[in-house]
C-alpha cells in the first residue's frame, strides 16, 4: 500500500482509550483546520468499533459545530443508543479542547433482501481518458497562496479525475452547478467493508459543497469568501470498494441565505448506485 494511503488508513483506525472513547490524530492539509472528511471518517470508524460484525452502515447524519485544529488530536465519544434485532444506532460527539466540534448519528443494518431499483448512471468518459486533478492544477500552482501550493500537486491517498476539468480557482468563470469526478484509492486495500465505507466518507467531502459556487464565478480562494461545511448526510446503499473506480456525480439545486446545498451520487464503474450524499455549507462574502 502506498505510504500516503497507509497513513490515511492509520489515521482513521483510531486509538481506543475507554470502551466507548476513541482518540484520533489530525491531518493538516495546508490550511490549519481539520478537513471535514477526516472527522466524518474517524467518527464513523469510532461507531463501527462498537458494533458486531453483522451490521453495515446505511446512513449517517452529521453537523460540523466548530472548526477543528489540525495540530491537536480529537476524542470521539460514542453513545450506544440502540441495538435492535435489525438496526443499530450510534451517536458520536467529537471533542477537542473540551468543546464539541462535531456530532453524528449513524444507523447500521444487518443484510437482508428487499425490493430494488435505482437511478441510471449518467454518461461519463472513462477515467483513463481524463487528466488528474493535480494535472489540472499544475498550470496555476505558482499563483496559488503559499499554503496551497505544495498540496495542489502532492501525492494523495485518492486519485481524482474531474470529468469536465476543474475551473481556475483564481479566476473562475460562471458555469452550471454540476460536477463529476472519478475517484479511487491509489493502492489495494483489505477486504473490509467498514474500511471502504469510512474511506468513502472521507473522500466524499472533497470539492463537494463548493459546487454551489460555480454559477457565481467565485471559488473558496476568491478574496472575501467565507466557505465552511455546516452538515453532511450520507446513505450507503450497497457494499463497494474504494480501490476500484467510483463516479461521484454532484449537483447544487439551490443557494440562498448565505448557504449552498450540494447533492451527490456515487456509482461503480459498472453502473451500480452505491451511495448518496448531501451537504449544506456557508457561502458568504465578508464585508
Amino acid at each position: 500500500m502506498p505510504s500516503v494511503l497507509d497513513e490515511l488508513v492509520t489515521l482513521l483506525r483510531l486509538e481506543r482509550i475507554e470502551e466507548n472513547l476513541f482518540r484520533g490524530q489530525s491531518q493538516d492539509l495546508g490550511w490549519g483546520t481539520v478537513f471535514g472528511g477526516q472527522v466524518l471518517g474517524q467518527a464513523l470508524s469510532a461507531a463501527v468499533q462498537t458494533l458486531g460484525t453483522d451490521r453495515h452502515v446505511h446512513s449517517m447524519h452529521a453537523y460540523f459545530l466548530r472548526p477543528g485544529v489540525a495540530s491537536k488530536p480529537i476524542v470521539y465519544d460514542v453513545d450506544r443508543i440502540r441495538d435492535g434485532s435489525s438496526f443499530t444506532t450510534r451517536r458520536v460527539v467529537a471533542v477537542q479542547g473540551g468543546q464539541a466540534i462535531f456530532n453524528m448519528a449513524a444507523s447500521f443494518q444487518k443484510q437482508e433482501p428487499g425490493f430494488e431499483h435505482q437511478d441510471a448512471m449518467p454518461d461519463a468518459p472513462a477515467p483513463e481518458s481524463l487528466p488528474t486533478e493535480q494535472d489540472l492544477l499544475r498550470p496555476h500552482v505558482a499563483r496559488l497562496p503559499e499554503f496551497a501550493r505544495e498540496r495542489a500537486v502532492a501525492e494523495r491517498p485518492f486519485e481524482m479525475r474531474p470529468v469536465d476539468g476543474d475551473p481556475n480557482p483564481l479566476a473562475p468563470s460562471a458555469r452550471p452547478p454540476r460536477r463529476q469526478v472519478w475517484l479511487r484509492a491509489i493502492g489495494r486495500l483489505p477486504d473490509d467493508p467498514a474500511l471502504h465505507a469510512y474511506l468513502l466518507a472521507y473522500a466524499s467531502d472533497f470539492a463537494f459543497m463548493t459546487t454551489s459556487l460555480f454559477p457565481h464565478a467565485v471559488s473558496w480562494l476568491t478574496p472575501g469568501m467565507q466557505v465552511a461545511s455546516l452538515d453532511h448526510v450520507m446513505w450507503f446503499h450497497r457494499t463497494f470498494r474504494v480501490d476500484d473506480w467510483l463516479l461521484y456525480d454532484v449537483d447544487s439545486p439551490v443557494a440562498h441565505g448565505a448557504r449552498g446545498l450540494a447533492r451527490g451520487r456515487v456509482f461503480t464503474r459498472n453502473g451500480q448506485l452505491v451511495a448518496s450524499t448531501a451537504q449544506e455549507g456557508l457561502i458568504r462574502r465578508r464585508g
